[in-house]
């Protein structure tokens, strides 16, 4: 081959094996496996039974003490110019018996989404938590936890509407001086009803230093596709409220309101401290006060204390204490897992586990 000729080639060939290189480098990915294992021994003074009548005292495992056992998958894939496409597969699981639990009762039942990332934002599409939730979320002293919490409020009124959003769409906008949104829309449909199951989402929140003001709105229709955790009830969710931390403590304050068809329209205040005593030991309290928008005759009051002691970063011991007080046909319980409703009067009950991420 002429001289000419060979430096030609071996000046592409360089430039190709440049080129390819620099796309190696400049479209990293990565892909992580992620879980928490939960477990927890549950003991109440009274439960309920088919009839709403006390059944008597309970103590036994559940899964769930503090939060849903889960696995999953996620990963990310740099696309150069701050642009990221992003994924996560999450499972539910139970720790006692290896099964699916939680969420919608499917594999990958809790989350099942891909996400373009960028300058312009975040559009998210599949199966995924709603702006309401998040915003239930960051408005709760104890972290939505599964035992004496928003969280045991929520679930009681909407199961898993608003939590787990199948064929849903949404967008988070940049964070503009602490300002940012987010919308979803939940497409639903069903053959010859394109309502049933529709859900609309949306969130407003401003975080500056130690102060967070937070709300969300969250609008669902029925029908639709069933689950083994319904999330296709007709309901409204509404819910303002503010947090502010100082060092190592945080203070917050929620109003919430639930309303579903045939049910209660309840009215949820709440608040509460969560105090890092040590960089090991989280001490957290809250109170909440139901009452129905139709009969006010019909309330409830429910306290809690917990406290977290981490071995490590990834595992924590905890333990937390509970007092709920019904009234008329109110029925708020004490934990998601094995108490989610309870009988009229006052009922105590407490919580020990161990929690492990990985």
């Amino acid at each position: 081959m002429p001289k000419k000729k060979r430096n030609a080639v071996q000046k592409l060939t360089a430039c190709a094996t440049g080129l390819m290189l620099a796309g190696v480098v400049h479209a990293q990915s990565s892909v992580t496996m992620f879980g928490v294992i939960d477990l927890g021994m549950l003991y109440t003074n009274k439960t309920i039974n088919s009839a709403g009548q006390n059944a008597g005292k309970q103590f036994s495992m559940i899964d769930g003490g503090s939060s849903y056992s889960q696995f999953g998958l996620t990963g990310t894939e740099d696309l150069g110019n701050n642009l990221q496409v992003k994924f996560k597969l999450e499972s539910g699981i139970s720790a006692a018996n290896g099964g699916f639990a939680h969420c919608n009762g499917n594999l990958f039942g809790c989350e099942a989404w891909v996400a373009l990332d960028g300058n312009f934002g975040e559009v998210k599409t599949g199966l995924q938590f709603s702006p309401f939730f998040y915003t239930m979320y960051a408005l709760d002293p104890r972290g939505l936890s599964f035992f004496g919490s928003q969280g045991v409020n929520y679930v009681g009124n909407f199961l898993g509407t608003s939590i787990f959003d199948a064929n849903s769409v949404s967008y988070t906008s940049p964070n503009l001086a602490g300002l940012q949104a987010m919308v979803m829309f939940g497409f639903g449909g069903q053959a010859g009803n394109f309502q049933a199951g529709r859900q609309y989402s949306a969130s407003l929140k401003y975080e500056r230093g130690g102060l967070l003001i937070d709300a969300a709105i969250y609008d669902g229709n029925s029908g639709g596709t069933p689950t083994p955790v319904p999330s296709n009830l007709s309901a409204e969710g509404r819910t303002i409220g503010a947090a502010y931390k100082f060092g190592a403590l945080t203070a917050k304050a929620s109003f919430v309101n639930y309303k579903v068809a045939g049910s209660f329209d309840n009215n949820v205040y709440g608040g509460g401290l969560d105090y890092f005593v040590l960089p090991t030991l989280d001490i957290n309290g809250g109170v909440w006060v139901t009452s129905d928008r139709d009969n006010t005759a019909n309330h409830s009051l429910l306290t809690a204390l917990g406290a977290n002691y981490f071995l490590s970063k990834r595992t924590k011991l905890y333990a937390q204490v509970a007092v709920v007080n019904n009234h008329g046909a109110m029925n708020t319980g004490l934990s998601v897992a094995g108490a989610l409703y309870g009988v009229q009067g006052t009922t105590v009950g407490g919580v020990v586990g161990i929690q492990h991420s990985f």
